[in-house]
């Protein structure tokens, strides 16, 4: 087994010179500021690759662009940019097209848009537009019992319109691309567009001014790994180390490759021609587990295989690794303990708002640990959160934020702005007020905690157990709503704050190491706020 490297044994240091890199060496495009060419191209794929995601991903049926906190296009991509650029340098002799820290700034970029077009947020937006005319019928009543609850500004209006959403227009296929435009039913779409427009990039908003505010406690504070970066980050150093030939021929690297490679060729062609043996990498070891007692928890087990897992998991802290799967066998032992104890709740006693996925009872117990969690991050952080308040409030001027994209003054004061924003447009469209403040606050303390749960734990593809609804509910219990509040609650969680795989936040965490450091600071934010709002506009 080879030993983890010294430097990714603990969390890389953020108050003192970038750890080594196993490629060793610092050369071109070491601490020198990004260019400009570097924003451009990394907003431009970003763009294109949001345009092809749908078509890809929902048109074609075909492997997800994004998928994932490690999103396929972008790191295929960035391979390729890569070797173009060492190629172009040893060409030019030496001449620097792109340094390794600007490819890593253009892959972030592109990171940062890949989910918004999928399940970041199309995927769930558009179906939550239209699912209570499209399936409204005789027999579920939405047309009198749901429908009259819809703010009318919200929603597009018409049939025809949500019809040709689902069952496309007449003559489409025959049609080019400016022909299906053109011929798209914008009266009833445009306004809706622009109307949930202005609050997705104000929630954006508010999570990149979270970010800026926290990104020196992770880092710095704390420490915090990032074992998603690591691989894109050992290559660029290596490419501004001019040593990429010696990276992509080291043979752990080149072992670690094929081990994947062969296995999905054998699989792929048990496939096409049974004969070929397939290499199983789904194990059902339920079978192994009895029914009813102590261990029924694990009466359903599979163990699934994904090399690329293993890879992060590799390179992540010790003390994460650990409590992934130490924990896992703690609550799998836990549902057979309360399974002899006599509890048996009932799956419909659960959560109401997020769907089938929730279906013990003891997977609730994830609204209590994001709770606890929450206030244990909160505490951690009371020093840097005091300077914060102080830099806000002009108590006292530091030096703090020096590093970051904006000042935490601007940071505080958008957040705070930004959110009561939110507040006000629930409270506006049918949330009582007290009612409007809860869920706010838990969309964001959610996504705060999953965002650190994805970085530090180096999770490519994470889901929630419990919806920031179904918490509130058991704590306040329904009355805590009207009937259209809790409608729409529910709405804005299913388009941004339930279905994690892709979301922004981590992303945005991810970019915040990935651009530490670096300069200059507002054209880099230029490049990220000008990409998020280029990707919700495509």
């Amino acid at each position: 087994m080879v030993e983890k490297p010294e430097e990714y044994r603990e969390g890389p240091t953020c108050d003192g010179p970038e750890p080594s890199s196993p490629v060793g060496g610092a050369g071109a495009g070491q601490g020198a500021p990004i260019r400009l060419r570097a924003l451009v191209i990394g907003f431009s794929l970003a763009v294109a690759i949001c345009a092809v995601t749908p078509f890809n991903n929902v048109y074609r049926g075909a492997t997800p662009l994004g998928g994932g906190h490690f999103p396929l296009a972008p790191f295929y991509v960035l391979i390729w940019l890569t070797l173009i650029a060492a190629l172009l340098r040893k060409v030019f002799n030496r001449r620097s097209w792109l340094t390794g820290r600007e490819l890593l700034t253009a892959w972030i970029l592109m990171v940062l848009a890949s989910g918004i077009a999928y399940t970041g947020l199309a995927r769930t937006f558009f179906i939550n537009l239209t699912a209570p005319f499209h399936f409204a019928t005789a027999g579920n009543r939405w047309e009198q019992t749901l429908q009259p609850l819809l703010p009318q500004v919200l929603y597009p209006q018409g049939q025809e319109a949500i019809r040709s959403l689902y069952d496309g227009m007449a003559g489409g296929r025959q049609m080019s691309w400016l022909q299906v435009f053109a011929n798209i039913p914008w009266e009833a779409w445009i306004g809706p567009l622009l109307t949930w427009g202005i609050f997705i990039l104000v929630c954006y908003f508010v999570m990149l001014c979270m970010i800026n505010l926290l990104n020196r406690q992770a880092m710095q504070n704390e420490r915090m790994n990032f074992p998603l970066l690591r691989v894109p980050q050992m290559m660029e150093e290596a490419l501004d180390g001019n040593q990429l030939g010696q990276f992509f021929s080291n043979r752990f690297l080149i072992a670690g490759i094929l081990i994947p490679v062969i296995l999905h060729l054998v699989n792929g062609l048990n496939f096409y021609i049974p004969s070929v043996p397939q290499v199983p990498t789904v194990i059902l070891a339920g079978q192994y587990f009895p029914k009813h007692g102590l261990f029924e928890g694990f009466y359903k087990l599979k163990i699934l295989i994904y090399p690329a897992f293993i890879g992060f998991a590799f390179l992540t802290s010790k003390q994460i690794s650990l409590s992934f799967w130490l924990f896992f066998i703690f609550g799998a032992l836990l549902f057979g303990l309360l399974a002899i104890l006599g509890y048996n709740i009932p799956a419909a006693a659960l959560g109401i708002t997020f769907g089938p996925v929730l279906a013990r009872p003891e997977e609730t117990q994830v609204v209590g640990a994001y709770l606890v969690f929450f206030i244990f991050l909160f505490w951690l952080a009371r020093q840097h959160l005091l300077t914060v308040v102080r830099e806000a409030f002009r108590f006292g001027r530091t030096a703090e934020a020096e590093r970051e994209w904006f000042s935490f003054r601007v940071a505080f004061w958008g957040f705070f702005f930004g959110s009561a924003f939110i507040t006000a447009w629930c409270y506006y469209f049918g949330v009582p007020l007290l009612a409007s403040l809860a869920v706010v606050c838990a969309y964001f303390f959610v996504m705060l905690v999953a965002s650190r749960i994805i970085c530090q734990g180096g999770i490519a593809y994470f889901t929630l157990t419990a919806a920031p609804l179904d918490g509130l509910l058991f704590i306040f219990g329904p009355r805590f709503f009207t009937s259209a509040g809790l409608l729409f609650a529910a709405v804005i969680q299913k388009v941004l704050f339930v279905d994690l795989r892709e979301s922004l936040m981590p992303s945005l965490l991810h970019a915040g190491r990935v651009t530490h450091r670096m300069d200059p600071r507002k054209a880099i934010l230029a490049g990220i706020f000008f990409t998020i709002v280029a990707a919700v506009v495509v």
